[in-house]
């Protein structure tokens, strides 16, 4: 039983790891094409647009997928009976996004954001009508087909939006790209998953689902509401181009941060929700999830922070090096993203929805001090409250979700220091490197050289755990793929 749940993890983990790269990635790239087409502005426009779908597609979700990953016993009355609830929602919040739309050009005095937001006010609709599909390939662990969903959808958006943006359709191309991609992975995951709704539907079983859910969805709609705060708080009291600015050190920062959490949290909560009545292994599973992804995190966004400017210059150019320092900061408190994920992922497996939305409650209220911060003082301010907001925010996830395990605060800790440690010692003379006045596009490659040769010889000389845990998976998967050729 042991080895084929590790078989599963593996498996789990290459197959995530790859549609998370594919998908990202290739968002990403195109990303970059369109920063070198488009103005800091345009990209502030969309960033503003996509405050409001963010929240509308938390809604719309309910909290129930967790719900139907959880119950092992989940059946098509469950499924459809959710996947109609999902449909009727999308379309009320769609049409009421679309009747805002000049209520929001108002609010942000640009009134080139109300035809903008109608028609970005479909994407409710259509990734509504693909969730149920996402969430039986989550619950199957098969994220080899969600990889070959979001590369090809990725490619295809892209290319619509580079189109449009050569042609000179300028913020439209944006639109473009993610309407286009987001409808092209919907019909994907249908032709991919077969699965289809039957003409049910059970009162009984959704008010069972949304009684896991409905925590969870006020949860995710206070998290999802205070991180597009930021936003709002900079698109209002500044400017879109500064809304831009931070915009891209966002994704700058979610290439590593939150792309890994994804990858971790789709895998390890099924994974682990298998095994959620074996206190000793789920224990052990957990300390494994935390301590190599955190070594992962700590390495990657340190890193990150080290050699951002000469990324930055190299990748999307000069105009935006106002998001150098945004970058750097939100590095500095992403880097934990994944262990408050890995923590609340602890209390879903333990079916505590109640305890997950209270904390959540209690760590919005500390947050309100960045948000003033951002109002009356400034951008700068406001980040380096941030991070410390999310240092409480660790506790308090820390502390609550230890005991279900004997876990506690200071044992996470002693876990993760040794991985803080060999990160600082890398990121430190990499940052060093940034004083050499060469060529960005000299001194970046240098600086990712140097490293990751850092991060292999201090790792091998140290002889961490959570290293050789690493190295063993990825030998395991190379193998696989060697031998099933």
């Amino acid at each position: 039983m042991a080895s084929s749940l590790r078989e599963t993890t593996i498996r789990g983990v290459g197959w995530s790891f790859a549609d998370t790269l594919s998908n990202q990635g290739v968002t990403f790239l195109v990303g970059v094409v369109l920063a070198r087409l488009l103005s800091p502005e345009e990209y502030g426009l969309i960033g503003i647009i996509t405050i409001f779908i963010t929240v509308f597609n938390t809604i719309v979700d309910s909290g129930f997928s967790n719900a139907l990953i959880r119950k092992n016993d989940a059946d098509d009355i469950d499924y459809s009976t959710v996947f109609y609830s999902n449909l009727v929602v999308s379309f009320i919040l769609s049409v009421t996004l679309f009747c805002l739309a000049p209520n929001i050009g108002s609010f942000f005095d640009r009134p080139q954001l109300i035809p903008l937001t109608r028609v970005m006010s479909s994407i409710i609709v259509i990734n509504a009508f693909a969730i149920i599909q996402r969430t039986i390939l989550v619950k199957r662990i098969d994220f080899k087909t969600q990889t070959k969903c979001s590369l090809i959808s990725s490619l295809m958006g892209g290319a619509a939006g580079i189109g449009m943006a050569v042609s000179g359709y300028g913020v439209w191309s944006l639109v473009g790209q993610q309407v286009s991609m987001q409808f092209i992975r919907s019909i994907l995951l249908w032709s991919y998953t077969k699965w289809y709704p039957k003409m049910q539907y059970s009162w009984e079983r959704f008010w069972g689902l949304f009684g896991f859910g409905w925590k969870l969805l006020v949860s995710s709609i206070i998290e999802t509401l205070w991180n597009q705060l930021y936003q709002v708080v900079i698109g209002k009291c500044y400017s879109p181009a500064t809304l831009g600015q931070f915009t891209r050190a966002q994704q700058f920062s979610t290439i590593c941060s939150s792309n890994l959490t994804a990858v971790v949290q789709r895998v390890s909560y099924p994974v682990l929700s298998k095994i959620q009545d074996d206190k000793s292994r789920l224990k052990a599973a957990y300390r494994r999830v935390i301590k190599t992804t955190m070594l992962f995190s700590f390495i990657l966004m340190l890193g990150m922070a080290a050699s951002a400017k000469s990324m930055i210059q190299v990748i999307i150019g000069e105009q935006w090096l106002p998001a150098v320092p945004y970058l750097q900061i939100i590095c500095f408190y992403m880097m934990l993203y994944p262990l408050h994920a890995i923590n609340l992922n602890m209390l879903q497996v333990q079916g505590r929805s109640d305890l997950f939305l209270k904390l959540e409650i209690a760590k919005k209220i500390v947050a309100v001090f960045p948000l003033i911060l951002g109002v009356y003082v400034g951008v700068y301010w406001m980040l380096a409250g941030c991070v410390v907001a999310d240092l409480f925010a660790y506790y308090l996830n820390a502390y609550y979700s230890g005991p279900f395990l004997n876990y506690s605060v200071k044992e996470q800790i002693k876990d993760i220091l040794p991985s803080l440690g060999i990160a600082l010692l890398i990121a430190f003379p990499v940052f060093i490197l940034s004083f050499l006045s060469i060529s960005p596009y000299l001194l970046f490659p240098i600086q990712l050289i140097v490293g990751l040769f850092l991060a292999i010889f201090i790792c091998e000389i140290v002889k961490l755990e959570e290293y050789r845990e690493i190295k063993s998976i990825a030998f395991d998967y190379l193998k696989k793929i060697i031998n099933n050729r």
